[in-house]
């Protein structure tokens, strides 16, 4: 008799970062291919998403760095893997993992990581407690970026009998469709954001935060004006400052000092990111620290927008450069001006053919169902050994 596969996905928080998004996708793969499906989380936004009749949701403070809540946590857990007869626990960040190493090693559970980020370890304590994500018999790697980044800096942490394995992160390409998108939507949006009509829409996704680099394209907008002499462009940066009032303010004096405040809009949130791509004639992810994956870059492509990246971190491996997009040189603002300037010169047909390029380009390497099935697999494999 075949052993059901029970698995359960520990998390911080369900929002709608990349490592959230990968557990919510995997957590109903799961079910839809009849294993059990857990998730212990703090909360998060996407929660009310979740299909609560096929996935099972339980609530602890996994997000909490403190020793006593982490301990605390590793003997709920502990209970819950026995009751509930989980048979692997997939732990998606460092706090929670140290809890479910625990629990694991308690109850006798398989135990696996994703590592999702190149992490701070600047001293040897940070190292240490970063290093609970390759304590598991399975780690996983979400581009060959990280599994460099981990067999250069965590070399001392590494067990052979343990496995290291890539496995690359994964969109819903059916939802990132360009297809899906009605003229409607798009008119009401244009209206909402105040989007001048026939000018040239440059989006950048993403937090403001100083590593994601909206100074640089601040900088590379003036630059495409003084030097390139481009002036038929608005350019809208998606994203809250999430509390970061010192690093937005600086940018909104960046845009007074250039005087671009008729090109540049910011906009706090949009809840159908689809629809936001679709408005997009380019889309630039301008991190000037590395991205461990990079779902801009991946998702634009998917919407078939040509994308300007770069070339740090997972962007490497997910942009085809000058075929569905350009990479320049990070921290390069005149780099990223002169890129800005080669898409804005492309013709609609060239922009077309460089985002059904981008649309194939993620379609075959980087679709949800790879992922989940991958993950799947790696599952099974462990419950036989």
């Amino acid at each position: 008799m075949t052993t059901k596969i029970n698995v359960l996905q520990v998390i911080p928080k369900l929002g709608y970062g990349g490592a959230e998004t990968g557990c919510y996708d995997i957590a109903h793969y799961l079910a839809e291919q009849e294993c059990g499906s857990f998730i212990v989380t703090s909360g998060g936004d996407l929660l009310k998403f979740v299909k609560k009749n096929k996935v099972r949701i339980f609530k602890l403070p996994v997000h909490s760095k403190n020793p006593f809540l982490i301990l605390l946590n590793s003997i709920i857990l502990s209970c819950l893997i026995i009751f509930k007869k989980i048979n692997i626990v997939h732990a998606r960040s460092r706090a929670p993992a140290w809890s479910c190493y625990l629990a694991c090693l308690l109850t006798n559970t398989i135990f696996v990581t994703t590592f999702h980020g190149t992490y701070n370890f600047n001293n040897k304590f940070k190292k240490f407690y970063n290093s609970i994500m390759l304590r598991s018999k399975l780690t996983i790697a979400g581009s060959n970026f990280i599994f460099s980044h981990i067999n250069e800096n965590y070399n001392e942490y590494l067990d052979k009998k343990k496995k290291l394995r890539v496995i690359f992160r994964g969109i819903n390409v059916d939802y990132f469709n360009q297809k899906n998108i009605s003229i409607l939507k798009q008119e009401k949006l244009k209206k909402e954001w105040r989007l001048e009509p026939n000018k040239f829409n440059i989006l950048m996704p993403g937090r403001l935060t100083y590593w994601k680099g909206q100074e640089k394209l601040i900088e590379a907008l003036n630059i495409l004006i003084e030097d390139y002499h481009v002036t038929n462009f608005q350019a809208i940066f998606l994203g809250s400052d999430q509390g970061r009032k010192v690093y937005s303010k600086k940018l909104f004096s960046l845009v007074e000092r250039y005087s671009l405040t008729k090109k540049i809009k910011f906009i706090n949130h949009c809840k159908d990111m689809p629809l936001a791509y679709s408005l997009a004639d380019v889309v630039v992810s301008a991190s000037i620290e590395p991205e461990a994956f990079g779902r801009v870059a991946v998702e634009s492509q998917s919407m078939g927008k040509p994308i300007v990246a770069s070339n740090i971190g997972g962007s490497k491996e997910t942009v085809l450069n000058k075929k569905t997009g350009f990479l320049y040189k990070h921290d390069d603002p005149r780099e990223l001006a002169k890129n800005l300037n080669t898409v804005i010169q492309l013709s609609q047909e060239e922009l077309k053919l460089m985002g059904n390029e981008g649309r194939k380009n993620i379609s075959k390497k980087f679709d949800v169902e790879a992922m989940c099935d991958s993950n799947l697999r790696e599952y099974k494999k462990l419950l036989k050994n």
